[in-house]
C-alpha cells in the first residue's frame, strides 16, 4: 500500500487537487495532513511513503512565498524531516511547496547538506501575479517524478513569487551538469516563462531524485479535459498525470 501525506493548513489551498492527482495515480491512502498534527504528534511522517507540499499561499506571503511553513518544518520537524529523507522517501512541492523546499534548504541541497539555502523563487519579473498556461520542454534527468517524458508540457501557473535565482553561478552549472533541472518553460520567453526565471527554469530536484519541486501545476492537468482547447481539438501528448503515476510506482516498487 502507498501512503501518501498532503501537507495542509494555514492558507494552503491546493490538497483537495493533489489528494485526487495521487488517488487517480493508483495510492491507495491519500491523507490531508493539517502541519500541525505533525508538529503535536497526532500524525507522523513515519507512516508515510510519499509527503507533498502543495500550492497556495501559506500564512499569506507575509515574510515571503513559504517562508513560514518551512521554519516550521526546520525547526520543529527536523528530526522527522531528515529521516524521511535519508530513508530515501519522496518529496514533491508545487508552487508554495516549491518556495517551502527552497526556503527550507532541502532542495537542491548539494551533498547531502539539508537546511542550508542555495538557491530561491522571487517576485515575478512581470511585478504581479501570473496565472495562464505554459508550456514546459522535459529534459533527461535523475528525478524518479519526470521519467519517460519524450515531449513538452502544457500545465497553467498561478504564482506572484516564481522567478527562479541561485546563489552563484556554480550552483546553476551543476544543476544542469548533474541532470538536476527536469522541466524549463519553453518558449524562454515572457509570457511563457512568467516570471523571468533564470534558464527558464521550471523545476529542479535533489541528487537522489527523491525530492522535486516545481513552480506549475501538475495536478491541474491529469486529462485532456482540463486543457482549455480540448473541445477544438487541441490534445497535448503529455499531461501531470505521470509525475504522480511515477511516484506511486516507485513507492509500490522500492519504499
Amino acid at each position: 500500500m502507498v501512503d501518501v501525506c498532503i501537507v495542509t493548513g494555514f492558507g494552503i489551498n491546493s490538497d483537495y487537487e493533489s489528494k485526487y492527482a495521487f488517488e487517480v495515480a493508483g495510492a491507495e491512502n491519500v491523507k490531508r495532513v493539517h502541519i500541525n498534527d505533525l508538529i503535536n504528534r497526532k500524525d507522523s511522517l513515519e507512516n508515510y511513503q510519499i509527503l507533498m507540499m502543495p500550492g497556495g499561499f501559506s500564512f499569506g506571503d507575509d515574510l515571503g512565498s513559504g517562508r513560514v511553513v518551512a521554519n516550521k518544518f526546520r525547526f520543529n520537524l527536523r528530526k522527522d524531516l531528515t529521516k524521511f529523507i535519508n530513508d530515501d522517501k519522496l518529496i514533491f512541492g508545487v508552487c508554495n511547496g516549491f518556495q517551502i523546499l527552497v526556503k527550507m534548504g532541502v532542495l537542491p541541497a548539494f551533498d547531502g547538506k539539508n537546511y542550508e539555502q542555495t538557491v530561491s523563487l522571487i517576485g515575478n519579473d512581470s511585478g504581479h501575479y501570473e496565472d495562464r498556461w505554459v508550456r514546459m520542454k522535459s529534459h533527461k534527468t535523475k528525478c524518479i517524478w519526470t521519467q519517460n517524458y519524450s515531449s513538452f508540457v502544457e500545465i497553467p501557473v498561478r504564482h506572484g513569487e516564481g522567478k527562479f535565482v541561485i546563489k552563484d553561478q556554480k550552483i546553476l552549472d551543476r544543476l544542469w551538469e548533474e541532470q538536476l533541472i527536469p522541466f524549463t518553460y519553453d518558449p524562454n520567453e515572457y509570457p511563457n516563462n512568467p516570471n523571468g526565471a533564470m534558464d527558464g527554469i521550471a523545476a529542479i530536484c535533489n541528487e537522489s531524485g527523491h525530492i522535486f519541486g516545481m513552480m506549475p501545476h501538475p495536478e491541474c492537468h491529469l486529462s485532456k479535459y482540463t486543457h482549455p482547447q480540448w473541445t477544438r481539438g487541441y490534445i497535448p501528448k503529455e499531461n501531470g498525470l505521470k509525475i504522480f503515476k511515477n511516484a506511486v510506482n516507485f513507492a509500490q516498487n522500492h519504499l
